[in-house]
């Protein structure tokens, strides 16, 4: 995955944004900025705000305070300037289903200046749709329709494209098939947000991460860097099970995890007898083995196992659902 530095151009920018609606906070100090070529995953369980503040970067609607700027300009002061370097989808493609792809995009390049068919061409053969474009759209599948709609927002040359909830009601291939699309715009220079609720896609999709819940921002990161934040489990089995949790439970640094407690997926601990579950720095591994060996305690495995996304998600969530 490509990473970024904090000297790299920084394309969107959100700093202290609050929206009130009805008397009631409900995005509050929203703070996070997006790079040149890289793609940020905006995640968060359904009301979690993801859609208010998409709406607010695109100007659907204002925010109570707070600065949003595209590319350096204040969208709220400046909105025809910021947005032309946007392309987004908010929810599903809006598309004509009893015209062609090709008429479609037609038809929005009238929209704006300076498309041509040279451009709705370039658009479509970076979408990979030359075969259909000039097929009905009712004819496509919903992957085909994905595609058009993002067609659709490249057609301006934006510098920074906006997916909410891209992968919704797609099927494990056009799920891949839009990683690998998205990854090669990001390789070319474009910018990507992309909002989700799919823990384990955005794990897989994106460069760095920001994890909203009830309008508040709890963390921002690469995914590993917030991964890493979770801690390692690590995962015992010993003959003597009872004497190998006393001998752990007597290390201050090693912490004993109960299975009511964790968020290991259920297919890893499913081969494992009597496992012991802890935390702990990886680097001890070896001496507890040893104390375990000259204790007459038999190992039998020792496996470190990395936390998801998704463990880091519930553990800030406090368990707060998702989908």
């Amino acid at each position: 995955m490509r990473m970024n530095t904090a000297a790299d151009d920084v394309v969107l920018s959100v700093q202290d944004v609050k929206k009130r609606i009805g008397g009631k906070m409900i995005i509050k100090n929203v703070t996070f900025d997006v790079r040149q070529g890289e793609i940020f995953g905006f995640l968060g369980p359904n009301g979690s705000g993801k859609t208010t503040t998409i709406r607010m970067l695109v100007d659907l609607i204002k925010p109570t305070s707070g600065v949003i700027r595209i590319c350096g300009h204040d969208v709220q002061r400046d909105p025809e300037q910021a947005l032309s370097y946007i392309g987004c989808i908010v929810e599903n493609p809006e598309v004509y289903s009893y015209m062609t792809g090709w008429e479609n995009l037609e038809h929005f390049a009238r929209m704006q200046r300076g498309i041509d068919e040279k451009r709705i061409a370039e658009v479509v053969e970076i979408v990979g749709m030359q075969q259909r474009i000039h097929d009905k759209v009712k004819t496509y599948s919903l992957g085909m329709r994905q595609r058009l709609g993002i067609a659709q927002a490249l057609l301006g040359r934006p510098r920074l494209l906006i997916l909410d909830e891209p992968t919704n009601g797609l099927d494990p291939k056009g799920i891949k098939e839009l990683r690998e699309f998205v990854r090669m715009l990001a390789d070319q220079g474009m910018s990507l947000f992309i909002s989700s609720h799919l823990l384990s896609e955005i794990q897989l999709m994106c460069d760095r991460v920001a994890i909203i819940s009830h309008g508040e921002v709890l963390a921002v990161g690469t995914v590993d860097e917030l991964v890493n934040q979770a801690g390692n489990y690590v995962l015992w089995q010993f003959n003597q099970p009872e004497a190998g949790k006393r001998l752990l439970a007597a290390e201050n640094d090693i912490k004993l995890i109960g299975h009511d407690e964790h968020h290991i997926d259920e297919s890893i601990l499913a081969g494992m007898t009597d496992p012991i579950i802890t935390t702990m720095n990886t680097e001890r591994i070896a001496a507890m083995v040893e104390k375990a060996v000259h204790a007459g305690i038999g190992v039998l495995s020792v496996q470190q196992v990395a936390p998801t996304l998704e463990e880091l998600f519930l553990q800030m969530t406090e368990g707060e659902s998702i989908g």
